[in-house]
């Protein structure tokens, strides 16, 4: 495969290992099974099954897991075509799937934080007509 097709390949690829990646560890329909996981990450007795439930919590931790499944469904290498074009394919695009969670975290964050300023403003705007309202109805 020509390098220009695998790097398209590797910045397209990591688009749904980090939707997936994403919408497990942290969306609304995954919520029951990701705090079970985080419930037994925390509280199991044994190491090992602490630190596997938790890979299952970490969206960096998850993406791994993915990455390979879709390694596998794609045979996708990167730059050499034996065993090591996995390891770069593989890293790469646990990579670049981490640098799209990121940004659509800040996005989201950015979101949420323009929505609280504005019913912050719209809050304001309604107690500045309830006090002109009550002070013109004074005097009425």
């Amino acid at each position: 495969m020509d390098i220009g097709v695998q790097i398209i390949w590797l910045f397209v690829l990591a688009v749904p290992i980090a939707c997936i990646s994403w919408t497990v560890t942290h969306e609304e329909i995954f919520r029951e099974p990701h705090e079970w996981c985080v419930r037994h990450s925390k509280n199991d007795k044994y190491i090992l099954s602490r630190k596997f439930f938790y890979l299952l919590t970490c969206e960096y931790c998850f993406s791994h897991y993915v990455t390979i499944a879709f390694l596998i469904l794609c045979d996708y290498k990167l730059l050499l075509n034996d065993w090591r074009g996995y390891i770069l394919a593989g890293f790469s695009l646990v990579f670049m799937a981490n640098i799209y969670m990121s940004l659509f975290a800040l996005l989201r964050q950015a979101i949420k934080k323009e929505k609280v300023e504005i019913e912050k403003i719209e809050t304001e705007t309604d107690n500045e007509k309830n006090t002109i309202n009550t002070n013109k109805n004074t005097f009425n």
